[in-house]
């Protein structure tokens, strides 16, 4: 049957030509027959007294029966013999094999080399390297390696091997050997069992070049949940070269390394198409992965498992069928320089306490998030390319720990990374930019450290704290976000400390819906809108912060808002330093409000406040601009070398005024319009002549105003003034005979 395959396939090119008889001895008669049929097919030959021998033995290899019939063939009788051992047939027959142009020899365990066919003694060692090295099948070759327990070196040719026992406990050495892509013609394949197995022993050992499948007729996990294409097993570390492993097993996986001691190398090899896992490393197992392709695999394309540790490199992972790499359960690992892409989950995943080190990947486009970690796990992501996940470039949560460093992060469908769950974390000198929601959100409970970073460009927010979120976010750039810099809403209590957050196209930091917490040493400038806005039941904590250089106000009270502002610099803003309107009431306390654009302090609308020990000076409007039923508290403040007036009050407003020096103002010191009520609290206005005339041996604090209003000179005080109607020169014309000046504020809000 071999032969007649053989002669079918093949064009028979005549090499030596024997009579009939030899034909008779040697072959059956079965034999025989199919022998004259082939041959009769060839008319240019006398075809009944031929016995051919061809010249293409490579493709006769492969029907493994050319080595055997050219032995048995010698053994016919002399003339046969010396046909059958012509050293030419041979030589060409060992080059088309081994593709080697002297032979290998294998004379005892351990010893391999090469000789001068020339001066070997044996008259033809093309042959007798044959014999050395060939078996009929893979698990003859090994048991002849094996039995000796010495290192072997096993050609693999072209076929498909089904069903052989491979177990290999020695450091043998076994390779495909064919023509072309070696390892598509080369397969190794088995239905029942795991397809190769490395036990103990097998340290050094070698398999390259050859396709190795497990595809059992049965799937169920019933038969085959320990079964795998490649089974690595405790103390041993053999080295995996340009494989392609396939597995059509819905369990397992196609790679498995398991045990302590396992420490394979598994480099430049493709592990893809399998029906559950790709590569399993698990329980201390460790081992070096290289350059492999791992692609559209039904579940993860590496999992790695109970202290698993294993050092990945420049592997491409792709197209998975779920996440790309999962790590859990204790799992650890070293993954450097991978591709990891357009998995169907997350890219990279860690959970329940694992904590691998991923170091310069790249991990994009992503049908859902990048990297996903969460159920306490933990791990470190330093120097990766994050970017074109359809979801989150990083998810944090449930109790988690990770620290994400130096990384870019950076055109997420979403947001750049994303903290929440009571999820923590230390997120440090990354570059995250152009994603379409924050660059960073932290919500419900969760509390990283945020520092030295970059966040920027975004078509969303910068910063997102909500929903009870907390953290340290400090010595961030955060800048040219499409909406706020930073938020901070619900109840949460981050605290921001010596951030620089300009140039936004809306507002720097904006407190809302009870938003709450600290902000403290930072620099806010060049935004949009205000560089920060407090609303809506808020209560931050806003000191020592510089504010300046934005397009609208400085800081914005509005809507309830309340807030503790204090040893804030607030300058050279387009309008009002600070707004307190609509039934506002913070604090003010300390700060300096100086060369605004506009006014100094704006408190319209219902709005309250305490403002207490500021400087105000230097501002194009009113110092402190009240109006329209507001009713602040002004204590202790200076307000100077204004162009405008120092206290403007106006449209029914009140104010309480206490001990505060109003000097060398423009338009006089206090500006009050007809209607307004002020309130001198605990004493009174009066005037040079009043104290000189009316007030001697009375105890008076002298305070320096440009305009103000006399108390003692328009009778409002309980004794009557001995100068009432007494033309003086330093009387001046009360502010309520006179039309108010309008700030240029209102017109803006």
């Amino acid at each position: 049957m071999y032969l007649q395959i053989w002669l079918q396939k093949n064009q028979v090119l005549v090499h030596k030509i024997v009579h009939t008889n030899f034909v008779e001895k040697l072959f059956c008669r079965k034999e025989q027959r199919v022998l004259q049929k082939a041959v009769w097919r060839v008319p240019q030959l006398q075809l009944r007294k031929t016995l051919v021998i061809v010249q293409n033995v490579q493709e006769y290899l492969e029907n493994h029966k050319i080595c055997q019939d050219l032995c048995r063939a010698a053994c016919v009788c002399k003339r046969f013999s010396e046909l059958a051992n012509d050293p030419i047939l041979w030589k060409r027959l060992y080059m088309e094999v081994f593709e080697y142009t002297r032979p290998m020899m294998h004379p005892e365990p351990g010893k391999f080399y090469q000789i001068n066919p020339e001066e070997y003694e044996h008259p033809n060692p093309w042959k007798e390297s044959f014999q050395q090295l060939y078996y009929d099948t893979i698990e003859d070759a090994l048991g002849g390696v094996q039995e000796a327990h010495f290192d072997g070196l096993i050609f693999v040719h072209s076929g498909i091997y089904t069903d052989e026992w491979i177990y290999i406990e020695s450091p043998i050495t076994m390779i495909g050997a064919a023509p072309g892509k070696v390892a598509d013609k080369v397969i190794i394949e088995n239905t029942r069992d795991s397809t190769f197995v490395f036990m103990e022993g097998s340290e050094d050992a070698y398999v390259g070049y050859m396709t190795i499948r497990f595809n059992p007729d049965d799937k169920s996990a019933q038969h085959h949940n320990a079964h795998h294409c490649l089974e690595i097993t405790v103390n041993c570390s053999p080295i995996i070269d340009h494989c392609i492993i396939r597995s059509t097993c819905t369990v397992g996986s196609a790679v498995c390394v398991s045990g302590q001691g396992a420490c394979p190398t598994i480099k430049h090899c493709n592990i893809s198409d399998c029906e559950n896992v790709g590569l399993y490393i698990t329980d201390h197992a460790q081992g070096i992965y290289e350059d492999n392709e791992i692609s559209n695999n039904a579940l993860a394309g590496i999992w790695v498992k109970n202290h698993g540790n294993p050092i990945i490199r420049r592997n491409h992972i792709h197209h998975g069928r779920d996440v790309g790499v999962f790590t859990f359960d204790h799992g650890m690992g070293y993954f450097e320089s991978c591709n990891i892409h357009r998995n169907r989950i997350a890219g990279f995943e860690v959970k329940a306490y694992a904590n691998p080190t991923v170091v310069r990947c790249e991990i994009h486009h992503g049908q859902t998030g990048g990297i996903y970690v969460h159920e306490k796990g933990r791990g470190q992501f330093i120097e990766n390319k994050i970017y074109a996940n359809n979801f989150a470039g990083v998810w944090i949560t449930s109790n988690s720990d990770p620290t994400i460093r130096g990384n870019s992060i950076f055109n997420g469908n979403q947001g750049g990374v994303y903290i929440f769950g009571d999820g923590r974390g230390l997120i440090e000198g990354n570059d995250i930019y152009g994603n379409a929601l924050a660059g960073i959100q932290i919500r419900t409970n969760s509390c990283p450290i945020v520092r030295h970073n970059k966040i920027h460009d975004g078509q969303h927010g910068g910063i997102y704290v909500h929903e009870k979120g907390q953290g340290v976010i400090e010595e961030n750039e955060v800048y040219s976000n499409t909406l706020a810099g930073v938020w901070v809403t619900t109840g949460s209590t981050p605290v921001l400390r010596r951030n620089r957050i300009h140039s936004g196209k809306q507002v720097g930091v904006y407190f809302y819906d009870n938003g709450h917490g600290v902000l403290e040493d930072n620099d806010i400038y060049n935004h949009m809108y205000s560089g920060v806005q407090i609303r809506t039941g808020s209560n931050p904590k806003i000191r020592r912060n510089k504010i300046w250089g934005g397009q609208n106000g400085g800081i914005l009270v509005y809507n309830s808002g309340l807030g503790c502002i204090e040893d804030n610099e607030i300058f050279d803003n387009a309008m009002a330093g600070v707004w307190i309107k609509t039934d506002s009431n913070p604090t003010l306390r300390r700060n300096k409000i100086h060369d605004g654009r506009d006014g100094g302090i704006c408190i319209f609308n219902g709005g309250r406040g305490l403002l207490e020990e500021n400087d105000i000076f230097r501002n194009a409007q009113a110092g402190v601009l009240i109006s329209t039923n507001s009713h602040p508290v002004l204590r202790k403040n200076r307000i100077f070398d204004g162009f405008a007036a120092g206290i403007e009050i106006t449209n029914h407003a009140t104010a309480t005024l206490e001990g505060n020096q109003i000097f060398n103002n423009r338009f006089g010191g206090l500006f009050l319009a007809s209607g307004v009520n002020v309130t001198m609290k605990d004493r009174n206005a009066i005037c040079v002549n009043c104290i000189k005339k009316c007030h001697q041996g009375h105890d008076v604090e002298f305070i320096r105003h440009d305009r103000f209003f006399c108390d003692c000179g328009a009778g409002t005080l309980s004794n009557p003034c001995t100068l009432a109607g007494e033309p003086t020169h330093d009387t001046d014309t009360l502010y309520d005979s006179a039309p108010p000046i309008e700030s240029n504020t209102l017109q803006h809000n």
